[in-house]
């Protein structure tokens, strides 16, 4: 791989790690089409650290809040002070936030048949020959956006029409997030995990409107919900660095990590404003259109047996 890959890998990460359109099943594609081959799971891992550090540097406000509150909470137990009912707003996002990240916990479950763990699919599915999967996962990607936005629709307009103390547009629906709602945000981001092309990002987000959670607070927990996942995902990838660092080289390595973080803090940045203008339907629609040509591409490729860009067998 040349720096060059590199970057532009970067830049693909970045820019779609955040916005709804999945990273993982665009940078699928994309080594698909240029023809990249990687020695194993580390260059996509250390692209995730890169947009990893752009959303901690958004969000260190909050993650700093979250921290003290944790330890403050670490204290309340101890002394036996905790209660349930009297949490406040960053005390509840934290137990939020543990229970949405224990459905990952799924992805070490034995998939039946096989000696493969449910986590071992994705690799499986995102370095095959073909890319009829990341299209069928973009067309689920648009399907749940457009579902997130016809219920954010209708929490606004029920909302309007019950006389609740619900705002239009990005503050219709609840701040706070239930368990069922964290199970629910929590499983839909372990099935992201094994598909590439179903965003991670909006999926979830759109489960969340789906429960009825205002725009900006769906978005927000998805992207510190993101967090620990990414960082674990790193961590458990570690035991590839000595013979996929080797191969791919440390200038495209930083290249790729350095790209992926600037991008993705543009992307994060991004996102935050098209939300609050309610124009998540440009992605909806894109993801709609990408997975319908995908999808057609990779069966027209399955038919023939070789890859359409670079003529090589698949």
């Amino acid at each position: 791989m040349t720096i060059l890959d590199a970057i532009i890998q970067g830049v693909i990460q970045g820019a779609t790690e955040f916005l709804p359109v999945s990273s993982s099943g665009h940078l699928s594609i994309s080594q698909h089409i240029f023809g990249i081959e990687l020695p194993g799971i580390l260059f996509d891992v250390m692209l995730h650290l890169g947009t990893l550090i752009a959303v901690v540097f958004v969000y260190r406000k909050l993650i700093w809040r979250l921290i003290r509150e944790f330890f403050s909470l670490l204290g309340d137990l101890f002394r036996g002070r905790f209660r349930w009912s009297e949490m406040n707003a960053d005390r509840r996002l934290i137990f939020m936030l543990i229970i949405g990240l224990l459905p990952l916990f799924l992805l070490f479950l034995p998939i039946p048949g096989t000696d493969m763990k449910l986590k071992d699919l994705s690799e499986q599915l995102a370095s095959d020959s073909g890319i009829i999967v990341e299209g069928v996962a973009l067309l689920m990607t648009s399907l749940l956006l457009f579902l997130g936005i016809w219920a954010n629709k209708r929490t606004t307009a029920s909302g309007a029409g019950a006389g609740r103390h619900w705002a239009r547009g990005v503050k219709a629906g609840r701040d706070q997030l239930t368990v069922g709602d964290s199970v629910l945000v929590g499983v839909t981001q372990c099935l992201a995990a094994v598909f590439p092309g179903l965003s991670r990002s909006g999926s979830t987000m759109s489960v969340g409107l789906l429960r009825g959670i205002n725009q900006q607070s769906a978005l927000d927990y998805s992207f510190v919900l993101g967090i620990p996942s990414i960082a674990a995902a790193a961590l458990v990838s570690l035991k590839d660095v000595g013979s996929a660092g080797e191969n791919i080289g440390a200038a495209p390595l930083a290249a790729g990590v350095v790209t992926a973080a600037v991008v993705g803090f543009l992307a994060i940045k991004l996102l935050k404003w098209i939300v609050t203008t309610n124009k998540i339907s440009v992605f909806a629609i894109y993801t709609l259109l990408a997975g319908a040509a995908v999808t057609a591409i990779g069966i027209i490729e399955k038919i023939n047996g070789v890859n359409l860009f670079t003529g090589k067998p698949l």
